[in-house]
């Protein structure tokens, strides 16, 4: 599939405007978990498919370096190489924890394939909220890649 047609397909889904307003409140105390839409897995697990709407789990305790495996040829993966917080931001949220600002970091982090039509993705997220829920993290950071 060509970058063209790639981008006209994204371009034409239906982006439907939030329904809900923002809600805001301090984090101290709070465990945060990432959601990362980079592609990322840890080397050896399954790669991503086009269009793939499951997620892959980060486990901040396996050793495995944490790999991109975003299949678009056009996208660049330049920031990723060079720090892995451009689309993981564990160290950040260490620091933060360290500073009192957010109580801790979750061991389990989430990726999903970006451009996946919303819709498909939708009963994967509803297990991972699920999931989160089960492991008491009280914040999402959602990293749009």
């Amino acid at each position: 599939m060509r970058a063209e047609e790639v981008a006209k397909g994204l371009a034409a889904m239906e982006c439907p405007p939030p329904q809900t307003h923002p809600w805001v409140e301090p984090a101290q105390g709070a465990k945060v978990a990432v959601v990362s839409t980079a592609g990322l897995c840890h080397r050896g697990d399954p790669p991503f498919s086009f269009g793939g709407a499951d997620y892959r789990v980060i486990d901040r305790q396996d050793a495995r370096d944490v790999v991109m495996s975003h299949i678009s040829t056009n996208f660049d993966r330049s920031g990723f190489t060079q720090d892995l917080n451009v689309v993981l931001p564990l160290e950040r949220l260490d620091e933060l924890a360290g500073q009192g600002a957010i109580g801790s970091v979750s061991r389990w982090h989430y990726s999903f394939m970006g451009a996946t039509d919303p819709a498909q993705m939708a009963p994967a997220v509803g297990a991972l909220v699920d999931v989160m829920m089960r492991d008491e993290v009280d914040v999402v950071l959602l990293v749009p890649v």
